[in-house]
């Protein structure tokens, strides 16, 4: 194309050829291959030199200014915008809230670009390649304490050179759809779950069972149940009104349609997890680690304080 827009511009191939330092037969030929590529003839041939044909001198306009182009870009806006900060965070989180309040970090810090990705595999900064992971569980050496749930995942492969951000704790409770109480549905006491189905979460099954053992209560034996395979699937069959689930408070909390719900019972129980952010010990004073570190930690001022849906 260089080659094209020199020959068209001077109207000729030897003037072409001496302003790119190159013989008259290198401008030939490479005005020849974009004419076979191009599936048109852009010069006119004749004995005293070559004249543009109609198509030619279309084609030129186009080359020079894409070529214009070109040459009047900075180098520096070719690089994608903003600081690249790598999350990995659980499906769940990222499926129920934290995908639709990104847009607000967006906002507060236009110098960082996000890349999300979801797991709930213990993480591995180096093969997994991310820069800060949000995970549930426990840290390392803490003793259960005996009305912690049984359930617990392990958060990082290995803890070597990890450090850990507390961002809350978990508390579980029953949540279910306003419209189950809309029709005229009473639920004031715990042995009105008999009358309802109750919701299970495959990846956390604990769930029910601790929450019904903190307050003293076995799970109703004349209960309906049904089985989903992770905990935003329970919470999406709750807002369906299918039935009451037991799910992390803070994960409703957190929801923009968080009216539809409600917590029955005024009875939040803690799991003995929590939810923490995870980074190297040797990227985290990178200040887009601490922009979004900081603005999670907001977050948590959001369930404490401003997002606690009712209870019934």
């Amino acid at each position: 194309m260089r080659a094209f827009e020199a020959a068209g511009r001077h109207g000729n191939f030897t003037a072409a050829a001496n302003e790119l330092s190159v013989t008259q037969g290198a401008v030939s030929r490479q005005v020849k291959i974009l004419e076979e590529f191009l599936g048109v003839d852009l010069f006119q041939r004749e004995a005293r030199g070559v004249i543009l044909t109609a198509a030619g001198r279309r084609y030129l306009t186009m080359a020079t200014s894409v070529l214009d182009q070109i040459a009047n870009t900075r180098v520096d806006h070719l690089a994608e915008p903003g600081k690249p900060l790598s999350i990995s965070v659980l499906s769940s989180c990222a499926s129920l809230w934290l995908l639709q309040r990104l847009a607000d970090f967006n906002r507060l810090h236009p110098e960082i670009r996000l890349h999300v990705s979801t797991s709930q595999e213990p993480v591995d900064f180096r093969r997994d390649g991310v820069d800060i992971a949000l995970r549930l569980g426990r840290l390392p050496g803490r003793v259960p304490a005996p009305q912690d749930a049984p359930f617990s995942t392990d958060m990082v492969q290995d803890w070597t050179g990890i450090e850990a951000l507390h961002v809350w704790d978990e508390y579980i409770a029953p949540v279910c759809s306003r419209r189950l109480v809309m029709g005229g549905l009473r639920i004031d006491d715990i042995d009105d779950l008999g009358k309802l189905t109750l919701i299970h979460n495959a990846s956390r099954p604990d769930l029910w069972h601790t929450w019904l053992q903190a307050n003293g209560a076995s799970m109703p034996a004349d209960a309906k149940s049904i089985w989903v395979g992770q905990r935003f699937m329970a919470v999406l069959a709750t807002r369906e009104g299918q039935g009451v689930a037991c799910v992390a408070a803070a994960d409703i909390d957190l929801l923009e349609w968080r009216h539809e719900l409600f917590f029955p019972f005024d009875l939040r129980v803690p799991t003995g997890d929590a939810y923490y952010l995870l980074y190297r010990s040797d990227t985290g004073r990178r200040p887009e680690i601490r922009a979004f570190s900081n603005w999670l930690l907001t977050l948590r001022h959001i369930v404490s304080e401003q997002g606690i849906v009712a209870t019934g």
